[in-house]
């Protein structure tokens, strides 16, 4: 049987995640400017920025090869999960695992 291809990361991130790279980079990388296109502070797109930047450090992260912990992960970072409700999730997933595979 067949090894399901693994998406590329750009194929993972949401439209919103490409949009916003787009503009940053046809932006010249301006945050400053970024802001402006936007109508909102320069702290706001860098934490936009910051977060996508995660996501796809996560995306990456050969060593996180459960694609239900990496959409944990990335739910995350992209500020769906509070970081208590991640960990809860986390912990009961990996601990369900474990039993599983005993």
């Amino acid at each position: 049987m067949a090894e399901p291809r693994q998406q590329h990361w750009t194929e993972q991130l949401s439209d919103e995640d490409l949009a916003f790279i787009k503009r940053f980079v046809l932006a010249s990388g301006s945050l400053k400017d970024l802001a402006q296109v936007y109508d909102i502070s320069y702290p706001t797109v860098r934490l936009r920025l910051d977060r996508i930047i995660q996501k796809m450090q996560l995306l990456e992260d050969h060593n996180v090869t459960d694609e239900f912990e990496r959409l944990l992960r990335v739910s995350h970072a992209d500020g769906k999960l509070d970081a208590a409700t991640f960990k809860a999730l986390l912990d009961a997933y990996q601990a369900g695992k474990e039993q599983s595979d005993a």
